[in-house]
């Protein structure tokens, strides 16, 4: 498995598991539960969640599925930004935590900006640090500015930034990426097949078929083409989450990337961060 090496020197892997509406119905648990445990097996150890998702029934799931084997989890969640504060992130942190069924985090993000200053936000973020609750920080959705207003408010401590990034969502390649990279800040991507719609293009579909992969195999590895990317795609099934950890292993030519270039071409101008 590629891995990513956060700021500090630990590397994860450059494939986790996302989990936005997992665990919120019943018919789906046992093939949610098993797609989960078999990306573990096979490598994909980074588990992505937040208090959002479906108001914690995400975190549960995680919780009973995987509690046999945390010891071998990267584990994230996210805190709303109306929990991001001095009074409040604590308790969203082990809110978290109880429906994990774990005694720490080994990631834990601000989800988007609220109104709390960041600077607040980081001050919580230290103290659960200090508390042994969390091990590492970071935030979601935040663009190149906000970063620096992070940064400046003694927030150089953050490990990642997740963001929405994908073949049609490449805005941030203009200044947020590359800002990222500048200060060595691993980039997430969430909805890296961009919720599944990706996988009706023609043009993927011609570039899968031609290197013998799926559109979303495609799709993944465009994401995690260059270092310091983490990709976070959801599978509710384990015939999806195979499918997704091949996309680890495969690698496009200058060719296939030249065409899906083509195809999905980048803004010309900056835009503003996109977000779903």
């Amino acid at each position: 498995m590629k891995t990513v090496t956060l700021p500090g020197g630990e590397t994860v892997p450059a494939l986790g598991q996302g989990t936005w509406m997992m665990g919120e119905r019943h018919e789906r648990r046992a093939a949610e539960t098993a797609a989960l445990r078999t990306g573990v097996e096979l490598g994909m150890t980074l588990i992505d969640t937040a208090e959002m998702y479906g108001d914690g029934a995400a975190e549960t799931l995680i919780g009973e599925a995987l509690v046999d084997v945390r010891d071998q989890l990267f584990l994230v969640s996210k805190a709303y930004p109306q929990n991001a504060s001095r009074k409040r992130l604590g308790g969203a942190c082990e809110a978290s935590l109880k429906r994990l069924g774990t005694d720490r985090l080994d990631l834990y993000l601000l989800h988007w900006r609220g109104s709390v200053p960041l600077g607040e936000t980081v001050e919580a973020m230290e103290a659960l640090k200090a508390e042994g609750k969390i091990r590492h920080w970071g935030v979601s959705n935040l663009d190149s500015d906000d970063m620096e207003e992070l940064v400046a408010a003694d927030g150089g401590a953050c490990v990642t930034d997740q963001i929405l990034y994908n073949l049609t969502r490449r805005g941030a390649e203009h200044d947020l990426l590359p800002w990222l990279a500048e200060h060595g800040i691993p980039t997430m991507a969430y909805s890296p097949v961009e919720q599944g719609r990706l996988l009706a293009d023609r043009t993927l579909s011609k570039v899968a078929t031609t290197i013998g992969a799926t559109p979303a195999q495609v799709a993944l590895a465009w994401a995690m083409r260059h270092d310091g990317v983490i990709a976070i795609p959801k599978a509710g099934s384990v015939a999806h989450v195979r499918e997704n950890r091949a996309a680890a292993d495969l690698v496009l030519s200058d060719a296939d990337l030249a065409a899906l270039d083509a195809a999905f071409p980048r803004p010309r101008t900056r835009r503003p961060l996109e977000m779903l």
